[in-house]
């Protein structure tokens, strides 16, 4: 799928053209991959343009960094208007929000300490991210061959560009091999996400979803589902899946900022229960509706990019 130019990008606190916000060749980040960002959407609600849990992504951009001693030159205050001033610059109703935290251009050693931090924010529409009929027909996916870090060599709580060396490795097998995604294991051989994407599953009635100790990234839409789903009566249960789970699952789907809410029709080619799913429909059904303001907005997730005054749905 390709980027959609937008004009104007948030650059270390001010707004600039898209073609100017660049970075010399020998920053840190490009040869060691010291970055930490998030991925966010805004969406077009009956009240207008309104940015989904903003307050959540940027705590956990600034946990990214603390656990990476990145030091961020801005405040969270300064930085959630910063993604709604970009926003606003662009004259976007919706739209996908990528801020990052990088090293940029001093010294070039693993060490990063002498490389300055600097700070983007850039947003540019982008659809349904597994594929325009994914979110209605769901994907087709396979186990992967590459396995999710270990708990003692990369932190999997931090949304870490490194971590993504990883994510290419699966998505690149998947695709090559006809699939739309990969759902790797963790070092146990449990069963710990996808690419850019958490995994429930469902089985006579109870969902499951891996726990943080599989390897995940603790996903903002993936809490969400969990809540949704259990103000709605349902058991959502945490634990340790084995592989052949995704083989005997009623329904299986994935969830993410990008992926939103995605069904899975098939795992290795074995088609996932009778292809009826019920539960996946409703959490779509639910989250679909909060995030266009056809239901109220009862958790207070929705950022509105009016003024302050009527900033917060709640």
């Amino acid at each position: 799928m390709s980027m959609e130019k937008t004009e104007k990008i948030w650059m270390n606190g001010n707004l600039i053209p898209w073609d100017e916000a660049k970075i010399h060749v020998l920053s840190h980040v490009l040869h060691y991959a010291s970055a930490l960002f998030e991925g966010m959407r805004c969406y077009n609600t009956r009240k207008g343009p309104a940015v989904f849990r903003l307050e959540e992504h940027i705590r956990r951009l600034f946990d990214s960094c603390r656990v990476y001693r990145t030091e961020i030159p801005f405040t969270r205050e300064q930085l959630k208007s910063a993604v709604l001033d970009t926003i606003r610059a662009n004259r976007l109703e919706s739209c996908y929000i990528r801020p990052l935290v990088f090293r940029g251009y001093s010294t070039l050693g693993v060490d990063p300490t002498h490389c300055p931090v600097e700070v983007v924010i850039a947003v540019w529409k982008w659809g349904a991210y597994l594929g325009k009929d994914a979110l209605n027909d769901g994907v087709d996916v396979k186990v992967s061959t590459w396995r999710r870090m270990a708990p003692d060599t990369i932190p999997s709580a931090a949304k870490a560009a490194g971590n993504y060396m990883n994510s290419q490795l699966i998505k690149l097998e998947a695709n090559i091999d006809g699939y739309a995604e990969g759902i790797a294991l963790d070092t146990f051989g449990f069963v710990s996400e996808g690419s850019g994407e958490n995994i429930f599953l469902v089985r006579d009635g109870v969902i499951y979803t891996p726990p943080l100790s599989a390897a995940i990234l603790p996903g903002i839409t993936r809490d969400s589902v969990v809540r949704i789903l259990t103000d709605l009566g349902h058991r959502v249960v945490e634990g340790n899946l084995p592989r052949e789970s995704l083989y005997t699952a009623d329904e299986l789907f994935f969830t993410g900022s990008a992926a939103e809410i995605t069904p899975i029709r098939s795992v290795d080619r074995i088609p996932v229960g009778d292809g009826k799913r019920p539960v996946t429909q409703l959490a779509q059904k639910e989250f679909f509706a909060i995030t266009s303001g056809e239901k109220e907005d009862r958790y207070g997730w929705l950022t509105s990019l009016h003024p302050a005054s009527d900033r917060h749905q709640r």
